[in-house]
């Protein structure tokens, strides 16, 4: 399990306002995903499989659901996601959701700490 964080997400109510806010503040480049009902933000340059230069993360936005995921959300790489799940309940957080499929890329689940702060976690296919 590495820990490192590979990912962020933000949440939208108004999905072009804040496309438009990250592209003309920082230069992020922002591409609307519909398969996934998602926008991809890389913050510098990338390839397939991510960031081409160290130093940097890209991350995405989706639409605010009023849940639990209604916060910027920092994404974590671990080996497996249903381990670190275990471990993570057993000091004290919880899951949040299921563990999805992100195409044939790997696989998504968020989590709640002990203080309630919703993170994301993130398994490679």
């Amino acid at each position: 399990m590495s820990g490192r964080v590979v990912h962020f997400e933000i949440p939208f109510d108004d999905g072009d306002r804040a496309r438009a806010f990250y592209r003309e503040a920082f230069g992020w480049e922002v591409s609307q995903m519909p398969e996934f009902d998602y926008t991809a933000a890389a913050t510098g340059p990338a390839g397939e499989q991510g960031p081409t230069e160290p130093g940097y993360i890209n991350g995405g936005m989706f639409r605010r659901d009023g849940g639990p995921l209604s916060g910027p959300i920092i994404t974590l790489d671990v080996e497996n996601i249903e381990d670190t799940l275990a471990k993570i309940e057993s000091l004290g957080g919880s899951g949040v959701g299921e563990k999805l499929p992100v195409g044939d890329m790997g696989f998504a689940a968020y989590f709640r700490d002990p203080e309630g702060n919703v993170m994301g976690l993130w398994q490679n296919a």
